[in-house]
């Protein structure tokens, strides 16, 4: 079977209306069926001005916000229409990137079309009600995921810690790496740019602690915050750099009132913001894989992060950074400390970090998820021809 052979049907609840990693892995990967000659089609939620442009045809899917986090839409059934089209266009794999209803729907699709379907994991989607007050529900949001992942053939997790958590839940029995890559062009050390700190009102010598990502409760806010008070508490010069947008910036402002906020920024820009910085601070327990982990290192700078699925399989404790138990606000303020406090402790983490990152090139990447696609195609048909003579 060669890569022009596949016919891949892909749903997802976001394809390309709000930026994040999960949409940008998705959206390479299908640049990259279609450079070699695959077909895809696209079941998404679509808005008359995404994110960024759209790079296959995408069929619309109804769709409803989200209570509270309007910016994102829920996927709420597949109509006839849709139903129809997925039919028409005769997938021979279907992938599904997010367990929600109509994820769910197009595995029960797939299964009756006779086709296999697989699944990619970006989050973790059991982690949520803690942040929200609402822990309790932890176990059956984990049930529910469970029943969702082992009606697929096979999933993909973005790290080697992320699968093994799948392993351990008992979500899954063929559990495959699909990992997240780095583009060298737009993330490197040589993106630093003094004059825009300056812009900032950063003085050159002051270290820089920054956060990356959409500023929602669930990626640790709340940790941030205590771990840069008690960074204050200690006496060590520091600024903070706040780096996106978000229903909770107003929270975080509030909350860290001399940082730097300077909102979303893309491309060329998010590079720049990463490389002016001195040290990544990602505190966040539900990322499968941690972009912006991988965006600092290639930038040249220590990580200090969580024992985290993702973060495991990243940095390298006492190497590139430091790995802190999640919520530990004391530990984590000493490893921020020292890292502002000795610039060659920086240095050392952050080329090491930086000579770690150049492992991960989307091409070799999104070569090994095709590449279990076609397993996962090849065994679906011998267990069906196996069972037609049968």
């Amino acid at each position: 079977m060669e890569v022009s052979d596949l016919r891949v049907a892909l749903f997802s609840g976001n394809y390309n209306y709000i930026r994040d990693g999960a949409n940008q892995a998705l959206n390479r990967l299908v640049t990259y069926l279609l450079r070699h000659g695959a077909a895809v089609r696209v079941y998404s939620p679509t808005v008359a001005e995404p994110a960024f442009a759209r790079n296959a045809e995408v069929v619309h899917l109804p769709c409803l916000p989200v209570p509270g986090r309007s910016e994102y839409k829920v996927p709420m059934m597949l109509p006839p229409r849709v139903r129809r089209d997925v039919e028409a266009f005769a997938p021979n794999l279907v992938h599904v990137s997010s367990p929600d209803f109509v994820g769910h729907r197009a595995v029960s699709l797939a299964r009756r079309l006779d086709v296999p379907v697989v699944a990619s994991v970006h989050t973790r989607f059991e982690t949520y009600p803690r942040y929200y007050g609402l822990g309790f529900l932890e176990p059956a949001a984990t049930a529910i995921l469970r029943r969702f992942y082992r009606r697929c053939d096979a999933i993909f997790a973005p790290s080697e810690s992320m699968a093994q958590l799948l392993r351990d839940q008992k979500m899954n029995w063929d559990v495959g790496i699909w990992s997240r890559g780095i583009d060298p062009d737009a993330f490197n050390p040589g993106r630093r740019d003094e004059a825009w700190r300056r812009g900032l009102g950063i003085p050159d010598e002051m270290p820089v602690i920054g956060f990356v990502g959409r500023l929602v409760m669930e990626k640790g806010l709340d940790v941030f915050a205590e771990s840069i008070d008690r960074v204050a508490r200690r006496g060590v010069a520091h600024k903070v750099l706040v780096v996106g947008d978000g229903p909770a910036r107003e929270w975080f402002a509030k909350r860290l009132p001399d940082a730097e906020f300077v909102g979303f920024q893309g491309g060329g820009d998010l590079g720049r913001a990463v490389a002016s910085m001195d040290i990544m601070f990602n505190p966040s327990v539900t990322e499968t894989f941690g972009n912006v982990t991988l965006e600092a290192m290639a930038s040249g700078l220590p990580v200090v992060a969580a024992i985290a699925t993702g973060s495991l399989s990243l940095v390298s404790d006492g190497v590139t950074g430091r790995l802190i138990p999640a919520g530990a606000c004391d530990r984590f303020a000493a490893a921020l400390a020292h890292y502002c406090s000795d610039r060659e402790a920086r240095r050392r983490a952050g080329e090491a970090g930086e000579r770690a990152s150049r492992r991960y090139a989307w091409d070799e990447i999104n070569q090994e998820l095709v590449d279990g696609y076609m397993r996962i195609v090849r065994q679906h048909g011998e267990i069906g021809s196996g069972a037609r003579r049968g």
